[in-house]
């Protein structure tokens, strides 16, 4: 069996697909429902049971393993970068992840985390995902700072070498619908185009960046579990991974692509950034993917404008937005 945490969440239903598409349904989704639209993403997929993540703790708070499992994917997690309840954040994404990443070794059990690139604060240390550079990160918000805490943590106990920790980039594709404000920008895109014929980007606020000239590694959900997949299938890569293009392209540039896809003429229209997130505000982010490249994995990451291109059109435009 797999256990997939947050598995009706965005990426963790996505690994749900992935495995489904492997001819895998031996799956144990791990969540927390409760009044959210995250049990859509579930319709189309096939698992063989659902815990609430709260009964999985008590499951398995002795260390024991009840289901003859063969992994644990950690997708669960708050990932709001708005969220101000840092004991939430410590309990929810920390102490979790310790507690299942214990589980998981103890069992001889493949453990992939997910991380963030949000660990990397504003960029200036870089985004080197060599552990040697861990220590000296500088996260700008709690969500960022509890999935660096875990990597700490795992630094320190020495059990790097027996997990993988997946520092995603800025993740887009469908199954994220649920996530109100936080979806991605080629999804709100679409709806604000698709309403109003235009899109509204931020305004810089750096004069070395020009409004909608700041820059991010966009990387598609799809190809995102094809990484995983590929790191259950090689149980010996081990450590923290970015996970991204390792391009960065302009949101001026994703936007664009937004409007190809959906076949109407670019209109844009810049607004101020909310005065919470200025200081907090990522102007560039790029993944140094040499490190899982020598690893051995060998999934090509689809170009921007061909990822937006298949999200519109196979899932954003249409009658059935779900995986499946």
């Amino acid at each position: 069996m797999h256990i997939v945490t947050g598995g009706a969440g965005f990426i963790g239903s996505a690994m749900v697909w992935k495995l489904n598409r492997m001819g895998v349904d031996d799956i144990l989704v791990v969540d927390d429902l409760a009044s959210s639209e995250k049990w859509r993403n579930l319709v189309n997929l096939r698992y063989q049971d659902y815990l609430h993540k709260d009964q999985f703790y008590k499951l398995i708070v002795e260390g024991d393993d009840p289901f003859e499992t063969e992994s644990v994917i950690h997708m669960g997690a708050c990932s709001s970068t708005t969220e101000t309840d840092a004991d939430h954040f410590m309990d929810n994404n920390y102490r979790y992840s310790q507690m299942l990443c214990r589980f998981a070794l103890n069992n001889d059990l493949r453990f992939i985390n997910a991380s963030s690139a949000a660990t990397y604060g504003d960029g200036s240390r870089g985004f080197s995902d060599d552990h040697q550079g861990l220590v000296g990160l500088r996260p700008m918000n709690m969500y960022g700072y509890s999935k660096h805490l875990f990597d700490l943590w795992a630094l320190r106990a020495g059990v790097l070498d027996r997990l993988a920790s997946l520092k995603f980039f800025n993740v887009f594709g469908p199954n994220e619908y649920h996530k109100g404000e936080m979806t991605s920008v080629v999804c709100k895109a679409f709806d604000q185009i698709r309403e109003t014929g235009a899109l509204r980007l931020f305004r810089s606020r750096r004069p070395d960046y020009a409004h909608g000239g700041q820059m991010r590694d966009f990387v598609y959900v799809k190809d995102c579990v094809e990484v995983m997949a590929w790191l259950l299938e090689h149980p010996e890569a081990n450590g923290v991974f970015n996970v991204g293009t390792g391009i960065a392209r302009t949101w001026n540039n994703l936007a664009k692509a937004v409007f190809k896809a959906m076949g109407v003429e670019p209109r844009l229209e810049y607004v101020d950034m909310p005065e919470a997130i200025r200081d907090k505000y990522q102007y560039f982010t790029q993944a140094d993917m040499g490190k899982l490249a020598k690893a051995g994995c060998d999934v090509a990451m689809t170009p921007l404008e061909d990822a937006v291109s298949d999200y519109v059109g196979s899932y954003l435009a249409a009658q059935d937005r779900h995986l499946g």
